[in-house]
């Protein structure tokens, strides 16, 4: 066997037999597990008010909100009952927290600026967990004349995509588009009345079969 074949060979015994120990070499450092037991830290109160303020105020930069809207956002983050309710008292000491101007605002809103009838409105209002005697104030600034006078103006904008249909189908279709709104029955005969008026001498109406 030349030398070479004879190197080889040996390598290959070495490295297929038991590999040597090396006892001189120090044993390995054993692993401690009293470092971490796995338990979290609590998050002291001072921590959770802070948290609940940059919470609050993060909201409050987005849409109005009523207290009864940031308490819920508040528990939702896990955060104590009681730096959950001294945070939204101290919201509504200084104002950021307003039921009243809220509902005075969703009134003007809804019903001014985007036609919704006295029932949508009130529904809204209720879904934002405004109290029912606020609901009940900030409704009184719409009378029925400036209701009746709303549902005219959506009927009439509404009639005009009607043309074309018979007269049942779009009295039909226009009476489901105001009731969607949230307007009255007897608001909704009169402006479908108005705006889609028999015969062809009536003023700004809209024609049908």
């Amino acid at each position: 066997m030349s030398s070479t074949a004879a190197a080889l060979a040996a390598i290959s015994e070495h490295w297929a037999g038991p590999r040597a120990v090396d006892a001189t070499a120090a044993p390995a450092a054993p692993i401690d597990d009293d470092d971490d037991d796995g338990q979290v830290e609590p998050e002291g109160i001072d921590a959770q008010r802070s948290r609940a303020e940059n919470v609050s105020l993060h909201a409050l930069s987005r849409r109005g909100v009523s207290s009864s809207e940031m308490t819920d956002l508040l528990r939702a983050r896990d955060l104590d009952e009681q730096v959950v309710l001294d945070e939204v008292e101290r919201l509504e000491g200084v104002g950021l927290l307003n039921d009243r101007e809220l509902a005075d605002n969703l009134v003007r809103s809804k019903h001014e600026r985007k036609g919704l009838g006295r029932g949508a409105v009130t529904s809204e209002l209720r879904a934002r967990g405004i109290a029912p005697e606020l609901i009940e104030q900030a409704m009184a600034e719409i009378d029925d004349d400036d209701e009746q006078a709303r549902a005219d103006e959506w009927a009439m904008k509404r009639a005009a995509s009607l043309q074309g249909l018979d007269r049942a189908t779009a009295e039909r279709r226009l009476n489901g588009y105001l009731m969607r709104r949230g307007y009255r029955s007897e608001t909704i005969r009169r402006a479908v009345e108005k705006a889609l008026p028999r015969g062809s001498g009536t003023r700004g109406g809209v024609r049908f079969r």
